[in-house]
């Protein structure tokens, strides 16, 4: 018997360990967190069609019916020069990529259950994972909008640049509120039904059918408070130009918004996080 099928291996649990350790475990378990984002896109693409079209027709349809509320209808302004229909198609887009985020994150836990229960993780993995799935939707979506450039010749500038950085701050604005939802939601299962409520109701209190430039200027600043603000006035800025500036002292309350709420998310789902296997 050689000396290698003899050695002896201890393992030994440290107290804390895994807290310690949960930064770095989230870059171990980098690969679960691919398998998991690939099964939820073969689960919304695969062998179907309304999957991809759905992502076509809902910001295309929306559109149109903005379009005619707003600008037919309410007569409100563009911003500068620019098409209606594509001023609203380039808000609606990030508040899709929002709310899809959103609604999907804050049942990530709950549908994946027998997961949570069975194994170690960690667990914050999982709402991440589900927000690729809202990522490749605005993908194709996004396809819409370079045709409705192309088809009103209408061009963007150097500013398209930063249009991945205000992704980005959409998925960042999505992902905070999801996660404290997400904890909330194994709890509390009629915390799920909330969720949508707050995603119907702020389409309307955000400047997604209108230019933020029709609210009045003294209130603007309390107006940006609503986080998304900030984000659909920076991606209409990439989109549209100098057509649709920037309101900075707006973006900056929006941009601190994002960030608080993404902190107190990955507070409480971390402070949480141990009882989920219990609770589930």
């Amino acid at each position: 018997m050689n000396q290698s099928s003899t050695e002896k291996h201890h393992l030994i649990l440290t107290p804390g360990a895994t807290q310690k350790k949960y930064w770095r475990d989230l870059w171990t378990f980098r690969e679960l967190f691919l398998i998991l984002a690939w099964r939820d896109i073969s689960v919304r693409y695969k062998q179907t069609v309304i999957g991809a079209l759905w992502a076509v027709l809902r910001p295309l349809l929306t559109m149109i019916v903005f379009t005619i509320v707003f600008s037919r209808v309410a007569g409100l302004p563009s911003s500068g020069d620019a098409p209606y229909a594509l001023m609203v198609l380039a808000g609606m887009l990030p508040w899709m990529l929002f709310s899809a985020s959103l609604g999907d994150t804050s049942n990530s836990l709950i549908s994946n259950a027998n997961l949570i229960s069975k194994v170690y993780f960690p667990r914050m993995i999982i709402p991440a994972a589900t927000i690729i799935v809202s990522v490749v939707d605005f993908l194709v979506s996004f396809f819409v909008l370079l045709l409705m450039m192309l088809y009103y010749q209408y061009w963007s500038g150097w500013q398209i640049l930063w249009l991945p950085a205000f992704v980005l701050l959409a998925v960042l604005a999505s992902l905070g509120p999801g996660l404290l939802a997400a904890s909330l939601n194994v709890k509390y299962r009629d915390f799920r039904f909330i969720v949508p409520f707050i995603v119907q109701f702020g389409i309307y209190i955000s400047p997604v059918g209108f230019s933020s430039t029709v609210v009045p200027e003294k209130w603007r600043l309390l107006y940006s408070i609503n986080p998304m603000v900030g984000v659909i006035d920076g991606f209409r800025w990439c989109i549209l130009g100098g057509d649709s500036p920037i309101y900075w002292p707006g973006f900056v309350v929006s941009l601190a918004v994002v960030m608080l709420f993404l902190y107190l998310g990955v507070r409480t789902f971390r402070k949480t996080e141990r009882k989920f296997a219990d609770i589930i």
